[in-house]
């Protein structure tokens, strides 16, 4: 009879963590978070009384959004070379700096127009990201 009972016990000792993952992945799949739903089908974790205001941005996100102004009101070149000296002085920020300079060249095709103009631009930051950036504008 003990056998029998430590054989169960392993048994769902192995099968249920996989059938509460599997079944917590299916239900993520099954919100529509990307769905263009009316607000009532959209769930949220809040409460309905949030607040209006923005909370602390992370690092990467307000080095993107300075260097895309700076870009519309310098040039691409001035931003590339403070992405560089930014992920320079933060090593942290190295990890995001392919996806920023790929952001860059979009814009950069954005404010320039045709691809070999913003290509001018181009500096060796985070490899060829930039003009991976602007081949996708295109």
């Amino acid at each position: 009879m003990n056998s029998a009972a430590r054989r169960i016990g392993r048994t769902l000792a192995l099968v249920l963590p996989v059938v509460l993952v599997l079944s917590g992945t299916l239900a993520v799949t099954r919100v529509p978070w990307a769905s263009t739903a009316t607000d009532s089908q959209v769930l949220t974790a809040s409460s309905g009384t949030a607040s209006t205001k923005a909370g602390p941005r992370a690092p990467e996100d307000a080095l993107r959004k300075r260097l895309l102004v700076e870009l519309q009101e310098k040039d691409p070149g001035v931003a590339l070379t403070h992405l560089q000296e930014a992920t320079t002085k933060r090593p942290s920020l190295a990890k995001h700096c392919v996806s920023i300079a790929r952001d860059l060249g979009r814009a950069a095709v954005a404010k320039y127009g045709a691809a070999h103009r913003a290509q001018a631009f181009s500096r060796p930051v985070c490899d060829t990201s930039f003009a991976t950036g602007v081949a996708a504008a295109q």
